[in-house]
């Protein structure tokens, strides 16, 4: 029997239930929500700052040694508004809410969800570790060590790559992966120390469920990584000592360097975040966008090397190396020298990549908040549910007894501790 009259409350929760269970990426990362952005009088702009944890060194000995408190925080703007515009009549609010829910709740929840986990899976471009060839899907044979892509050999990788900088082993750690990587890799680890629960699951459903340390999840909307035209062989640091987020390098005249892009250098090796000693493996950096808007031939964020092949790359991790006292933020063990070789994981301007990616729940922040409810309207409603705020406002069309309906979240993105993700390249 259906219900006499669906409710703008009822509406907006069982989108909220939709939108919670659809989510892929967002259900496995921070999520933050502000109740102040709706307060009449006390508007705060458009950014939260996120606060990151404090990190200090260890003092061994008797002897005080006085460290500063630096606190670290990253701004994540609120200017994404999703939304969904639809209408249904009044015969449609006289249906059951399971009813209502399959016709105009579910499809239109899914566009959200689909644009809210693409966004949050562009953040993948800003982690610069990585394991796997880019050229091959995880699960299948090829390469060694670090460009292993055998399963379960390059996920036993990825998980090395976040125990390196003191991610925690618990039970927030997720694997998100494309359908094909999903596909070769529920084969090639169907048999691998499972039991039969999870071993049947996986044949059921064809997924992967909980293995090797993650939560294994399938996402359609993962990222795609590009490569600039570049050398990978010529490419070196410009002046010697360099420090911080910008390095200057020397390559190839009008070369063009893409954001996302990664790379290590010559001699320069990662430290673990707690002690500060080597970890054995080159410290690998991304390159993060520039000012610079997409034209026809360069995406947005783009580089271009002048006509000597000088260039400027903004990069993530900032290049903090040893000093007296210890930097609790160092990251790598040595300052480089002039004309060390860089080395991209990419060939230059002929491939792709696939930017599965596994991380723990605070390598990333979602951000949302209220949106302001206006008078004038037939009805409108706004909840909050798991960190995530949704508003549903209606109107209503007298000539044609319709009821236009606008579904919006108000959200922004932000990676947060990009050294507690891991690209799973292919």
């Amino acid at each position: 029997m259906g219900n006499s009259l669906i409710t703008v409350t009822m509406v907006t929760r069982e989108a909220l239930r939709v939108l919670h269970n659809n989510v892929v990426f967002v259900k496995g990362i921070n999520r933050q929500y502000s109740k102040e952005f709706a307060v009449v009088g006390a508007k705060i702009g458009d950014t939260v700052n996120v606060r990151k944890p404090n990190k200090y060194f260890l003092r061994r000995g008797q002897q005080i040694q006085i460290q500063g408190t630096n606190e670290q925080y990253v701004p994540v703007k609120l200017t994404t508004q999703y939304g969904v515009d639809t209408e249904f009549s009044s015969q449609d609010l006289t249906l059951s809410l399971d009813d209502f829910g399959k016709r105009v709740l579910t499809p239109a929840m899914a566009t959200i969800t689909s644009g809210v986990d693409y966004d949050g899976l562009a953040m993948v471009a800003q982690v610069y570790n990585n394991v796997g060839a880019p050229t091959v899907t995880p699960g299948n044979s090829a390469g060694s060590g670090l460009a292993n892509s055998n399963a379960p050999q390059i996920y036993l990788n990825a998980g090395m790559m976040m125990d390196n900088f003191a991610t925690p082993r618990d039970e927030n750690r997720r694997m998100v992966m494309s359908p094909i990587a999903q596909a070769t890799s529920v084969q090639g680890l169907s048999g691998l120390f499972n039991d039969q629960g999870t071993l049947g699951e996986q044949y059921r459903k064809g997924v992967m469920g909980r293995a090797l340390g993650f939560e294994f999840a399938m996402d359609q909307n993962v990222n795609i990584q590009y490569s600039g035209n570049h050398s990978n062989t010529t490419v070196v640091v410009g002046a010697a000592n360099q420090a911080g987020s910008v390095l200057a390098v020397v390559g190839g005249a009008s070369a063009s360097y893409y954001p996302g892009e990664t790379f290590t250098i010559t001699g320069e090796y990662s430290v673990n975040p707690e002690n500060k000693q080597s970890t054995g493996q080159l410290q690998q950096f991304v390159i993060l966008p520039s000012a610079n808007v997409a034209t026809p031939l360069y995406p947005a964020g783009y580089y271009l090397g002048d006509s000597g092949g000088n260039v400027q790359l903004n990069i993530s991790p900032a290049i903090i190396g040893p000093s007296t006292p210890i930097n609790p933020l160092q990251t790598v063990t040595l300052l480089p020298t002039g004309g060390a070789a860089l080395t991209f994981n990419m060939a230059a301007n002929t491939t792709t990549a696939v930017n599965n990616v596994a991380y723990h729940q605070d390598a990333f922040t979602l951000a949302t908040a209220d949106l302001v409810m206006p008078g004038g309207v037939d009805f409108s409603a706004r909840e909050t549910y798991d960190g995530v705020s949704l508003r549903v406002i209606r109107a209503y069309d007298i000539t044609n007894d319709l009821f236009p309906t606008r579904i919006d979240v108000l959200a922004g993105w932000a990676t947060l501790r990009p050294e507690m993700a891991c690209r799973v390249w292919g």
